[in-house]
C-alpha cells in the first residue's frame, strides 16, 4: 500500500515512529525530550495543519519521530484530528507511542484500542508518572501489558525519566523481537458478525483487516475520502467488497446497528473495555483529586459558562488596566524622540516634505502604534498561553463544542474567535 499525500519523507535506513495521544498528556513534553533540538516544524503532508517531526539517535539507529496532533479518538472531528488518524494509518510508520496520561488512564485507553487495530507495533507510554505518585495513584505496568498484549512503559518525561526503557521498546517491536498480541474491544455481536464477513473481502489492502472492515462499515465520509486516497482506489465499489458490505449491512439493520448507532457501538465498546482495564491495573486513586473536581466546575452543565465567562472577563480586564501605566510611558518616551528628531530635521535643513513622511508619517505611526499595542499584547499572550499550558483552553473548545458544531465548525474555533 502506498500512502500518498500521507507518507512521510524518510532518510534511508530510518525508523518513522508515530507519537499519539490525547492533549495535555505530555506527548509533545517527551517529543521534545526524545529529539532535542533534531526537530522539524511545518505543515503535515498533504494537510494545512502544522506537525513536528525530530530525529532520535539510539545505538547508532536513527528514527524520525512524529509529533501528532492531539485527539481522543481516530474518529476524526477537526483537521487536526484528521491529520494525526490520517498520518497514523497511511503515514508508513513502522510503529505507533501511545501516550497516556497516569492520574487519568481510563481517558487514554480507548484510544489505545483504537490505535492497536490500526497498528499492532504499537508501545504504550504511561507518562507522568511522577504526578501519579504524588496523588497516590499507582499503575501496574506489567499487568496491563499481559491484557493489552503490547509492551507498556512509565515514563516522566518532563524529568526525561524512562525514555531509554521506552526507545527500548520501540526498537523490541519494530524489530519483532517481542511477541505482540494487541488487544480488541468487545464489540457487540451483530458488529463482530458484520466484521467476519467483511475482513476476508478487503484481504491484501496492507491494513489490518478488522480495522479495515470496521471502517468500511461505518463509512464515515472523511476516513473513505482518506482511505481511497491513500490505496488509490475505492475499495467499496469493488464487486467482493460491495457483497460483503450489503451482507454485513443487513445483518447490522436486522439488528438495529446503522448509522449514528453503529458509531456509537463501537465507541461504547471501546470506552468501556478502556474503564475495565483501568479499574483492573490502576490502585490508590481513591475519591476525586482537587483537579477533578476543578474539571468538573469548569465543564459542568451549569457553571462552565458563567466560570468562562468571569475568566474571560478576568484575563480582558487584567489586560486593558495593565496596559494603562506603560502605555503611557512609551507614548511619552517615544513622542520625545518624536520630538528630538524634528529638532534634528530642522538643524539640517531639511525639506518639510521629508520631516512630514519620515518624522509626522512613518515614526508618527509607528510610535502611536507601539504605544497602543504593545503592551497589551505583551500582557494578553502570555495570560493566554498559561491558560493553555494549563489546560484550561481545551476545556473551553469541549464547552463550546456543541454551540459551534450548529454553525459547522467545532469547539477549538472559539480559541481563534
Amino acid at each position: 500500500m502506498s500512502g500518498g499525500a500521507f507518507w512521510l519523507e524518510r532518510r534511508r535506513g530510518e525508523r518513522v515512529v508515530a507519537l499519539t495521544g490525547s492533549p495535555n498528556v505530555g506527548k509533545s513534553t517527551l517529543f521534545n525530550a526524545l529529539t532535542g533540538l533534531r526537530q522539524h516544524t511545518g505543515n503535515w503532508p498533504g494537510k494545512t495543519v502544522a506537525g513536528a517531526t525530530g530525529r532520535h539517535i539510539r545505538h547508532g539507529q536513527d528514527y524520525l519521530l512524529a509529533d501528532l496532533p492531539g485527539t481522543y479518538s481516530l474518529l476524526a472531528k477537526s483537521p487536526e484530528e484528521t491529520a494525526a488518524r490520517d498520518l497514523l494509518c497511511f503515514g508508513g510508520a513502522d510503529a505507533a507511542v501511545v501516550v497516556c496520561d497516569a492520574a487519568a488512564l481510563e481517558r487514554s485507553l480507548g484510544l489505545v484500542l483504537q490505535v492497536l487495530e490500526v497498528q499492532p507495533r504499537t508501545v504504550v507510554c504511561i507518562n507522568l508518572m511522577d504526578e501519579a505518585r504524588k496523588n497516590g495513584v499507582q499503575v501496574d505496568l506489567t499487568g496491563l501489558s499481559k491484557r493489552l498484549g503490547v509492551p507498556v512503559v512509565g515514563t516522566s518525561a518532563g524529568r526525561k525519566e524512562g525514555l531509554e526503557p521506552l526507545m527500548a521498546a520501540v526498537e523490541a517491536v519494530i524489530e519483532d523481537r517481542v511477541e505482540l498480541d494487541p488487544a480488541s474491544a468487545d464489540y457487540p455481536p451483530a458488529v463482530e458478525a458484520a466484521a467476519a464477513l467483511v475482513a476476508p473481502a478487503v484481504r491484501g489492502c496492507g491494513l489490518p483487516e478488522k480495522w479495515l472492515a470496521l471502517a468500511l462499515l461505518e463509512g464515515e465520509a472523511g476516513l473513505m475520502d482518506s482511505l481511497k486516497a491513500a490505496l488509490g482506489r475505492d475499495l467499496r465499489t469493488e464487486p467482493p467488497v460491495a457483497r460483503a458490505l450489503a451482507e454485513a449491512g443487513r445483518l447490522l439493520e436486522k439488528a438495529g446497528l446503522t448509522g449514528p448507532a453503529f458509531q456509537e457501538a463501537v465507541a461504547a465498546a471501546q470506552i468501556r473495555r478502556g474503564a475495565e482495564l483501568a479499574s483492573e491495573t490502576v490502585t490508590g486513586s481513591g475519591g476525586p483529586r482537587w483537579g477533578e473536581r476543578l474539571d468538573r466546575f469548569l465543564t459542568g452543565r451549569f457553571t462552565s459558562i458563567p466560570a468562562m465567562l468571569a475568566l474571560l472577563a478576568l484575563v480582558f480586564w487584567i489586560t486593558i488596566a495593565g496596559a494603562q501605566v506603560p502605555s503611557a510611558l512609551l507614548s511619552e518616551v517615544l513622542f520625545w524622540g518624536q520630538d528630538r528628531l524634528t529638532d534634528l530635521f530642522t538643524w539640517l535643513h531639511a525639506p518639510q516634505w521629508l520631516h512630514g513622511a519620515l518624522v509626522l508619517g512613518a515614526y508618527r505611526t509607528l510610535a502611536w502604534v507601539t504605544a497602543v499595542m504593545l503592551p497589551p499584547m505583551a500582557i494578553f499572550f502570555p495570560l493566554f498561553t498559561l491558560l493553555e499550558d494549563l489546560g484550561y483552553l481545551p476545556r473551553v473548545a469541549f464547552v463550546l463544542d456543541h454551540a459551534f458544531q450548529k454553525a459547522g465548525s467545532c469547539g477549538k474555533q472559539a480559541l481563534t474567535m
